[in-house]
């Protein structure tokens, strides 16, 4: 996906909300590239390990708007995973959120779990949502204003649709 047409979903979402809700979330997003803020150029190298380590953001529906993330990368059998509650908030809308638990597993067994500090009030991590297309894939900017592209893990769509999108870590970089 090019970085232009990805500025170009954001004005338009900025403008007219990006008409997201709760349900269009749901599933597993695998981090496929990364422009890091003020950048043009994806970064090649970050997405490509985030890639390899299998980067995922997981998210299911609770109530309403109300859902639960899951963070985590996998390398050989081990897991650092971050999970904690998210919502919905505005017309773009923000998905705001906190992790609080931290895990470390080496398969299904649980060699750390710690609960974390709750950030400071209005200092949350956020992700403005801009874009997610039925081709499986998610377009956000997080709070620190890096861009991030998303594609559904699993997803024949995307494969099928885009697939310099793969989840092989071939291409999608813009690179």
């Amino acid at each position: 996906m090019d970085h232009s047409a990805l500025l170009d979903l954001e004005k338009q979402a900025r403008r007219a909300g990006s008409g997201l809700t709760a349900s269009n979330l749901v599933g597993c997003w695998q981090l496929n590239t990364i422009w890091p803020k003020g950048q043009t150029k994806a970064s090649v190298l970050n997405g490509w390990l985030l890639r390899r380590i299998g980067a995922c953001l997981e998210i299911r529906n609770e109530s309403g708007d109300r859902l639960q993330l899951r963070n985590a990368v996998n390398l050989s059998g081990l897991t650092l995973q971050f999970t904690g509650p998210g919502e919905l908030n505005g017309r773009q809308p923000l998905l705001k959120f906190r992790f609080e638990q931290v895990e470390l597993l080496l398969g299904r067994l649980t060699l750390l779990k710690r609960e974390l500090p709750s950030p400071e009030e209005g200092r949350e991590p956020f992700f403005a949502l801009i874009s997610r297309r039925p081709e499986g894939w998610l377009v956000a900017r997080g709070r620190g204003g890096g861009l991030a592209l998303w594609i559904l893990r699993d997803s024949d769509a995307a494969r099928t649709s885009h697939p310099e999108l793969s989840s092989n870590g071939e291409g999608g970089d813009g690179a």
